[in-house]
């Protein structure tokens, strides 16, 4: 098993990461819960391994009360959250109970904000079911809900006391979502490693392919970047988490034109925004254009998007307005120096950002 310890001002937390760990789960989670605990899933996740979780902490003496989300990030809502902490609240949780979280990015976002308002905060278990989930959603404490004006604009931080992540819930991933979140491991490596990108270059195929060891690998050193990030800067008030957010600002423009819907799963969205962080970076004369084509062609080899041909520039920007990162005013970018050179910067002027994703706009 690897143990990953994320370390922050006021605490810290285990991430355990282990193929097979759904089946020990239930004595991991002992000492963080009482003789019965809420498990927040989506259907398709609980009707293949709601059982296995639920065996095992039974094995412990802990009786799962499961509360079941309908799939898809059109749950990610003011409306959904409302009716969770309702049903949360009949099934008599108390303030010092957990919640575990047990699904996908969605299932954390929208459990997480829920154990972090209910009572004024309950504690929280993250089990990440997806790939975007394992590499990393689940780590970092961020929670939130969609509203009309954009992504994750309604949330919290709340750190959970634990987060076990079993590559082997990997296996029923629709290959679409796995590919998706491979993204956010290649993001990593563009942030500030590299190294690792040669290794997502040589090693991405076989990955997606199921290969367990590689997708270990993946997991492992995308976690231990993000809690040496997250460990530096918990909130996001010093400028160094900013840089996770690498693409974010196109992705989740994007995101919020295709209505939150199935129709551009998250980490595809990240995959285009990626792209059009390096080529923006390049046109203005920071980036080398080939770091940019080859982020680019590795995304595109693996099955991602990497343009956004037909989109309406005006209303991207529009979105992108609503960013959490802006300041004073302004749109805040992270751009890149090159591959492993990420750096936030708010200097991209809104004309010259309209310029730009018109050009975009208008490729084929």
């Amino acid at each position: 098993m690897s143990q990953v310890r994320v370390e922050f001002a006021d605490g810290g937390y285990d991430v355990l990461i282990e193929a097979g760990l759904i089946d020990r789960a239930g004595p991991l989670i002992a000492p963080y819960a009482r003789r019965r605990i809420a498990i927040v899933s989506e259907d398709r996740v609980w009707e293949i391994w709601g059982a296995r979780l639920s065996d095992t902490l039974r094995g412990v003496g802990i009786e799962p009360l499961p509360v079941i989300i309908p799939a898809g990030e059109g749950s990610k809502s003011w409306e959904m959250l409302g009716q969770l902490l309702e049903r949360l609240l009949a099934l008599g949780i108390e303030r010092g109970d957990r919640i575990i979280a047990f699904g996908g990015g969605m299932i954390g976002d929208l459990a997480g904000l829920a154990a972090s308002l209910l009572k004024r905060g309950c504690g929280l278990i993250q089990i990440p079911t997806t790939m975007l989930a394992q590499v990393d959603s689940s780590v970092g404490g961020k929670t939130a809900v969609n509203m009309a004006a954009g992504k994750n604009l309604a949330g919290a931080f709340h750190q959970p006391s634990l987060v076990l992540i079993d590559p082997a819930l990997l296996t029923t991933l629709p290959p679409r979502e796995l590919t998706a979140g491979y993204a956010e491991v290649v993001k990593y490596g563009l942030i500030d490693d590299a190294d690792f990108f040669v290794w997502c270059e040589y090693n991405g195929a076989a990955l997606l392919a199921g290969d367990q060891a590689a997708q270990l690998h993946a997991i492992e050193t995308s976690v231990r970047a993000k809690a040496r990030i997250v460990g530096a800067d918990e909130r996001e008030t010093k400028g160094q988490r900013a840089l996770l957010n690498f693409g974010h600002s196109f992705a989740h423009a994007l995101e919020a034109e295709a209505g939150y819907s199935g129709a551009l799963l998250h980490g595809e969205a990240v995959a285009a925004g990626m792209s059009l962080a390096m080529r923006l970076s390049v046109a203005e004369g920071l980036c080398p254009d080939e770091d940019a084509m080859r982020v680019a062609g590795h995304l595109r080899v693996m099955g991602l998007p990497t343009t956004i041909p037909g989109q309406n520039p005006e209303r991207l920007l529009a979105h992108m307005r609503q960013d959490k990162k802006n300041r004073n005013g302004c749109i805040h970018l992270i751009l890149s120096r090159g591959i492993g050179g990420t750096f936030q910067t708010d200097t991209i002027s809104e004309q010259q950002l309209l310029i730009f994703l018109g050009q975009e706009c208008a490729y084929s």
